[in-house]
């Protein structure tokens, strides 16, 4: 394949026009909840030259700010389909110039395997940070254009995790080759197998302004149009959510981190939330008042393609013991102060991903009706 499909673009990137994304705006509350915490002090001569696969969606919004506020040089790998940087919410003019003066960005297809290589191994960088990788055929090229990488810093999933009735989940229990999340299990045995620095962070459900999968806003539109919610069976799963600057820290703190050499670590919030917790917790943290929860047993239904409900019907959630203990790292977001962060500025601004869509509740409160009947 050639690099027809791209080019290297190194100028310094200057603002969009503000109505740029303005459907994906956030706002940054306050300067202490970006800052890192832990040992990491980055002085001029410890300075990394970055480069972030991804960066302009959720995760890596917020990963990319941070890095430059450490001093790091940072580049983004995306297609150019997403203005490189926005200005959030909030955000003071004089910190949007100053971060859209520092990012810098490489226009590519990852799967275009020969320009990823050559423009690469062209621009040299010290750290990639691999936010939207899911097969570990796209890494190869990466890891072939770039020999002296110090560290290839990855965001896995615990969904690679083999369900189990024993929880939660650890770093060294049993996987899943045949989850959905295969792909990246199989980029954490090639980082491994090529003897690459290597640092793998298994988040669980990520939350958080930006999210652009339904995780809360799924709870918010309900909540807003004063409907009732529908949880699958009892409501008394488990689960839980990882605030997504808690996570950006995490990708901070492992930067150039001995301790982290080779490591995974789980990255998720501290404690764990039933569904119809979870459903409160939103209400809580959004001003509405508590919601009626409507229980269903999902095999009663057809709902076609559709899913009727965010998240996986059992049990899901994992230790963060290793990361506190190896790292330092400790979530700075409870469960409702977090859920707050991605209301107050995100969904309670009127900006969400993607539109209400209740015809999968219509059929299951049909049926609750004329049951109560």
């Amino acid at each position: 394949m050639g690099g027809t499909n791209g080019h290297v673009s190194n100028k310094r990137l200057h603002g969009y026009n503000r109505s740029c994304g303005e459907s994906e705006a956030i706002v940054i509350s306050q300067l202490k909840l970006w800052q890192p915490k832990g040992t990491l002090h980055v002085t001029a001569s410890s300075a990394k030259k970055i480069l972030i696969m991804g960066g302009t969606r959720f995760i890596g919004v917020f990963l990319s700010r941070l890095l430059v506020k450490e001093g790091h040089q940072v580049t983004l790998f995306t297609r150019g389909k997403a203005p490189i940087t926005q200005q959030l919410p909030g955000e003071a003019d004089s910190d949007f110039s100053d971060f859209s003066s520092k990012i810098l960005h490489l226009k590519g297809d990852r799967k275009d395997f020969e320009f990823v290589k050559s423009s690469l191994s062209a621009e040299g960088f010290d750290v990639v940070y691999d936010i939207n990788g899911r097969e570990a055929v796209e890494v190869e090229p990466i890891l072939d254009a770039l020999p002296n990488l110090e560290q290839y810093i990855y965001c896995s999933s615990a969904g690679v995790y083999l369900k189990t009735d024993y929880l939660p989940h650890f770093e060294v229990d049993a996987v899943d080759p045949k989850s959905r999340h295969k792909g990246k299990l199989e980029t954490e045995s090639l980082l491994e197998s090529r003897g690459v620095n290597y640092t793998s962070l298994r988040p669980v459900y990520i939350y958080g302004p930006l999210n652009y999968n339904p995780v809360e806003e799924w709870f918010f539109h309900r909540l807003k149009a004063g409907r009732p919610i529908p949880i699958p069976n009892s409501g008394l799963q488990v689960t839980q959510l990882g605030h997504v600057k808690d996570l950006a820290r995490a990708f901070v703190q492992v930067l150039g981190n001995e301790k982290a050499s080779k490591q995974i670590f789980n990255i998720s919030g501290e404690k764990y939330v039933t569904f119809d917790g979870l459903a409160k917790a939103c209400a809580k943290a959004a001003g509405f008042p508590e919601p009626e929860i409507i229980h269903y047993n999902p095999k009663e239904f057809d709902f076609g393609k559709k899913k009727s409900f965010p998240f996986r019907d059992q049990h899901f959630f994992t230790s963060i013991e290793k990361a506190k203990s190896v790292l330092g790292w400790k979530p700075e977001f409870d469960l409702v102060s977090g859920l707050a962060d991605s209301y107050n500025l995100d969904f309670g601004r009127g900006t969400f991903r993607k539109e209400a869509d209740f015809e999968t509740d219509d059929i299951i409160l049909g049926k609750s009706l004329v049951l109560q009947s």
